[in-house]
Formats: C-alpha cells, structure tokens, sequence
C-alpha cells in the first residue's frame, strides 16, 4: 500500500512525500503586494511539506482585492518572492505559487477598479477591505474581448513566477473566484461561448491553464477546483455534469496535477452536502490527484487506500504546525491555530508556533 510518507512525482517535481501545504491566505505582504521578510521564515519553517502551495497570489490589479495579499505582475514583487523561494529551497523544499483572481469577490476600495465576472451578479456577504468591510459590489461582465488580455496575464504572472524561482504555478479556478464564477451555472448566465453548455462554461478554464502550460510547460502547471457545493455564493446546479468535462480538459493537457477542495457535511471552513465529486472526476483525470479540506492522518491515508488519491493538501494543521509532517508520522500532538491571527501583519500566530524540539 502507497503510504503518505512515500515520495511522489508532481510532473517536474519530486516530492519526498504526500502531504503537500495547501493554499493559506495570510494577509503579511504589503500595501502594494510585496512579500516581507517575515513570510521568508514562515515558508522557510514549512518546507518539509511534500510541495508547498504558496497563498494565493494576484496576476494583475484588476483581480487582487485581499488587503495585504502578495501579487506576481510588478517587478518588485517578483524580486520580493526570490529570498522565500530561495530560502524553501536552501531548506530541502518545493513550492508552487498559486496564481490568483478574484473576479467579483474584490472591491473598488482596494483595487480602484470596478470587479469583473462572468456575469454581472453581486456575491453575497461582505468584501475583506482595508476598512470596514462592504457589501460586495456588482460586477462588470467580461466580454469576449477582454478575455486575451486576461490570458496574457495569466501566462505573464506564470513567466513571473518562474523568474521569482517558483517550481511552478497553481491555477486557482476554486471558491468562488473569476475562473470558478465562469465553470458553474449559479453565476455563469452568459449567452455566449463562454456560458451555457458545460463545454462552454469550461472554456476559460482550458483557455487559461494552455497558456500557462505554453509559458512554463505542462509538468510545472497545476489547477484548483472546487466541484461541490457553494462556496462563497458561487454553485452548480448539476456538478457531476460539468467536472468531467473539466478533468477531461485538464487531462489532455498533462497538467502536473489536480487538486481538489471538496466539502463534507461535517466541514469545520464550509460544509455541503452535495456529494464529493472526486470519485467521478478520478474516472476522468489521470495524473496525481490531490484531495483537501478537514481530512486527518487517518482519513488522508485511507483516501489513498481507495485509489481516488494520490497525495493529501492540509491547510489549517500547516499554519500552526510548521514541522506537520513530522508530528503525522510520528503521531505527535498538533499544535491548535489561532484564528485571530490568520490576517494580522504580524509575527504572531505566523511564524512563532513551536516544533517538536522546542515542546517541553
């Protein structure tokens, strides 16, 4: 049996075991997006993980509206990310970034713009802004024409991260966000090539994630998907229908792998009760297969005995356990998060959670 802590190949990279660091958002770089210093020591910290998923991270203005979140599409940003990459890999580690738009879940206070989706429909709640948080705003509809300049900055934030020294990018087309609010049918009402028939609401996803893999190769292009239930107002009225058809894009691209969040019932950061759809889209997809959200050491690994994975994302464990992988195989306690800190700009509930040698 495939355990855990067996190594793994992710198209170009090896990784030494299967449980990789989910994507986190943090809230430490600055007000124009740069990474810090002290983000340095907290993926530094982190890089026993079988391969890093970096926090997610904008392609462009238009599409960054989370205050403090880092970016890839200004110089400064790419040379804010080369000491963290340097730094996981002097420390024996991986990581891919995750590339990054919102769509209608930005706003205007912090991006200047108005947002952009597949259709002009508000996402329920409230936008994270700099100040009080706002309703979320209605967005502008893409048109067709405005779709090539979205690519190229998908494939430029792609370059970006290749030359910050990056092993290569996550496409996040999950939780609600541009590429998602294009896929499912709650938020897609378009009319045209890019709405209506699974095939169609698949179009931007393939679209995207070829000009990636055109720019820095298929073995270093991954993609995010969250194919069940809401997720930040954004759903589909018939999942089992539209992500075959999206695994199926995805395979024939020989992207280097596919992660899935999926929600239970049970979720502790979302739940549903819409069936998991990896099963259906394990039939569908034949590279790694990565699967996420609440799963323990034990439910990881009898996810892998099943055969409908290859490799575990943990999330919330990796922020407050810098040394996971480690306390998983050795069956230590965990270490709880402090949620009070996933989004303050400082040291505290980010890099100071201790590691087995410092436990008394």
């Amino acid at each position: 049996m495939t355990s855990l802590f067996d190594p793994i190949q992710l198209g170009a990279v090896s990784a030494p075991n299967r449980i990789l660091m989910a994507p986190l958002t943090r809230g430490r770089a600055t007000r124009d997006h740069v990474p810090t210093p002290v983000m340095v020591d907290y993926y530094r910290q982190r890089a026993s993980a079988g391969l890093i998923i970096s926090e997610a991270t904008g392609i462009s203005r238009q599409g960054l509206g989370w205050p403090y979140a880092p970016g890839l599409w200004t110089p400064q940003q790419v040379e804010g990310w080369k000491p963290l990459t340097a730094a996981v890999h002097d420390a024996g580690g991986r990581i891919f970034a995750q590339l990054w738009h919102m769509g209608r879940l930005v706003h205007s206070s912090v991006t200047g713009q108005q947002p952009v989706s597949s259709s002009p429909i508000a996402a329920p709640g409230h936008a994270h802004t700099y100040g009080d948080n706002a309703d979320y705003e209605t967005p502008r509809a893409l048109e067709v024409a405005d779709i090539p300049a979205l690519l190229d900055s998908y494939a430029q934030a792609a370059r970006n991260a290749i030359a910050a020294g990056f092993d290569g990018v996550q496409i996040h087309a999950a939780n609600g966000y541009l590429i998602d609010e294009f896929l499912r049918n709650g938020v897609n009402h378009r009319d045209d090539d890019y709405g209506g028939s699974p095939e169609n609401r698949v179009r931007l996803l393939r679209e995207a994630t070829s000009v990636v893999v055109d720019a820095i190769g298929a073995d270093r292009t991954a993609v995010r998907l969250s194919p069940n239930g809401d997720t930040q107002g954004t759903d589909d009225s018939d999942p089992a229908s539209l992500f075959p058809v999206a695994a199926q894009a995805l395979d024939a691209l020989g992207i280097a792998f596919l992660e899935l969040r999926e929600l239970t019932p049970e979720g502790t950061y979302g739940s549903s009760d819409v069936p998991r759809q990896s099963p259906l889209i394990r039939r569908h997809f034949r590279g790694p297969l990565i699967l996420n959200s609440d799963y323990t050491v034990d439910s990881a690994q009898a996810a892998l005995d099943s055969g409908v994975a290859d490799a575990i994302a943990f999330g919330r464990p990796f922020i407050a356990n810098p040394d996971l992988v480690e306390r998983l195989r050795t069956g230590a306690p965990l270490n709880m998060w402090d949620a009070k800190t996933f989004y303050t700009q400082g040291a505290e509930g980010y890099t100071d959670y201790p590691v087995l040698e410092t436990v008394a």
